[in-house]
């Protein structure tokens, strides 16, 4: 397993105040994001440990609800040990769920809302089935930011709003893809499972504009033949 202390090091981002939207994906060596549809085909123990820490540093986890509902996403609840390090830092205790999700086909019964330790955010549309709102409203923080579809801009601006100035994104593709497409992406983890998928499996990006942003390696860590590496925007 990896220090956890040299992780915390590694992928701390200095200014907390200052808005930092980093994005997370696994993907095989030739480019398939997921095994069987799935990234728990794709990762390890070590990539886990990433996973957790990224958490325990965010102030916000941003999911789209296809990804929540095809990965099984329970509530937003940190172990232990890392409540403890976000508590002595005088961070909730734990990061807030925010959803991306244009028709809102989210069950306000879930434990991702019944058992979530923070109200978690549900970030829509003016279109999106007013019904639906209502329901979720009891539950979560619906927030409209769009007219017809959720504007990523917009979004961001309601985060930072709310003072959650450092957003993990852990997909999907489809969201990340509007991301790159908007240029709101600080940061890219990128975990490279030593795989080779072949298949039909996307990118761990999807739709959007094709644009160019480009990216400079901040560290690349092994585990294995497992490689962990972080990309920063380039100035």
């Amino acid at each position: 397993m990896l220090d956890t202390d040299e992780l915390v090091l590694r992928y701390a981002v200095p200014e907390r105040e200052t808005p930092h939207l980093r994005v997370n994906f696994i993907s095989s060596l030739d480019g398939a994001a997921t095994h069987d549809g799935l990234t728990a085909g794709l990762n390890n123990a070590d990539d886990k440990q990433v996973f957790d820490t990224l958490r325990m540093l965010s102030d916000a986890v941003l999911v789209g609800a296809g990804t929540l509902r095809q990965e099984g996403y329970g509530a937003m609840v940190l172990d232990a040990p890392a409540v403890a390090w976000r508590t002595a830092r005088r961070l909730p205790a734990h990061p807030t769920l925010a959803v991306v999700s244009g028709r809102l086909d989210l069950d306000p019964r879930s434990p991702l809302f019944a058992e979530a330790p923070v109200r978690p955010l549900v970030l829509t549309h003016a279109g999106a089935p007013r019904d639906r709102r209502r329901a979720l409203a009891a539950v979560a923080d619906v927030v409209v930011c769009g007219d017809d579809a959720v504007d990523p801009h917009r979004a961001a601006r309601e985060l930072t709003r709310r003072g959650l100035t450092q957003v993990l994104c852990e997909g999907g593709p489809h969201l990340l893809g509007t991301l790159v497409a908007a240029d709101l992406v600080d940061e890219l983890c990128l975990t490279l499972s030593p795989v080779l998928e072949g298949g039909h499996a996307g990118r761990i990006t999807a739709g959007g504009a094709q644009v160019t942003r480009p990216m400079r390696l901040a560290h690349v860590l092994t585990a294995g033949d497992l490689l962990l590496l972080r990309y920063l925007r380039a100035r």
